[in-house]
């Protein structure tokens, strides 16, 4: 019976996504993706060991912000820029193609202090005939990771929410998704970025933000600077997951 809902959960998921590619409206793109970050809540209640950091004991409101889609050449130096500024630790889920082409920017993320996940090689979904091409991207795209940071990498995001759990045993490796998505990708507004984020923060949340647009990266920095005035403190997913 467990294989039989387990099975039936994918068919579900499969064909939510299938939805997505097809109606992939800002509005559509948020309702569409909840069953996926139900099962990231799932996954974050379930993890029970704990690692205490200075920021959590600081008795802030934990949140993380991350970045798919990069390392861009044009935008993530300047977002790394206006991270240390204010002290602040993020999450940037890189994809083995951009990795590899700017190499140095995923070194001064590494050495800042910042988290580095997987988005696969070339961000593809994971679908039901694809799963052994979806497999070789995420060992591509860790491979390319440990060349240039020397570590190896555990966390992942998977494009579009689209996961299998087997991946987990098999690559030894966490899914991360998000709570808070404020569409940044398809709007060049920073300031509805800022609101449509800020107006649903609470302690715990991920934000998922990319850092391939100015946009974002004006928004990113002026939500950090509104909500660290309301005593919210930026850590790693991992910090957060870990917490």
């Amino acid at each position: 019976m467990k294989v039989r809902k387990w099975w039936k959960r994918m068919v579900i998921l499969d064909l939510l996504l299938a939805g997505l590619l097809f109606l992939r409206t800002c509005q559509g793109y948020e309702e569409s993706l909840q069953a996926s970050v139900q099962y990231d809540q799932e996954n974050r209640e379930q993890t029970q060991d704990s690692v205490p950091t200075d920021q959590s004991q600081s008795g802030g409101k934990l949140v993380a912000l991350t970045f798919d889609d990069g390392p861009d050449p044009r935008y993530t130096e300047k977002l790394l820029d206006g991270l240390k500024e204010r002290g602040v630790k993020a999450t940037f889920f890189v994809t083995g193609a951009n990795a590899s082409k700017y190499p140095e920017i995923v070194k001064r993320i590494q050495e800042e202090g910042h988290l580095i996940g997987n988005h696969t090689y070339h961000h593809i979904q994971l679908t039901a005939a694809n799963g052994e091409q979806f497999r070789n991207e995420i060992v591509s795209t860790n491979e390319v990771i440990r060349e240039i940071t020397g570590e190896d990498t555990e966390y992942i995001r998977p494009p579009y929410g689209s996961w299998n759990k087997k991946y987990e045993e098999e690559l030894n490796m966490f899914p991360v998704l998000w709570s808070i998505d404020p569409r940044d990708w398809c709007s060049d507004d920073a300031d509805c970025i800022v609101r449509n984020t800020v107006s649903k923060i609470k302690e715990g949340d991920i934000i998922l933000m990319h850092d391939q647009y100015k946009s974002s990266v004006i928004a990113a920095l002026e939500i950090v600077d509104r909500l660290q005035k309301d005593g919210y403190v930026f850590v790693t997913v991992e910090e957060l997951l870990l917490d």
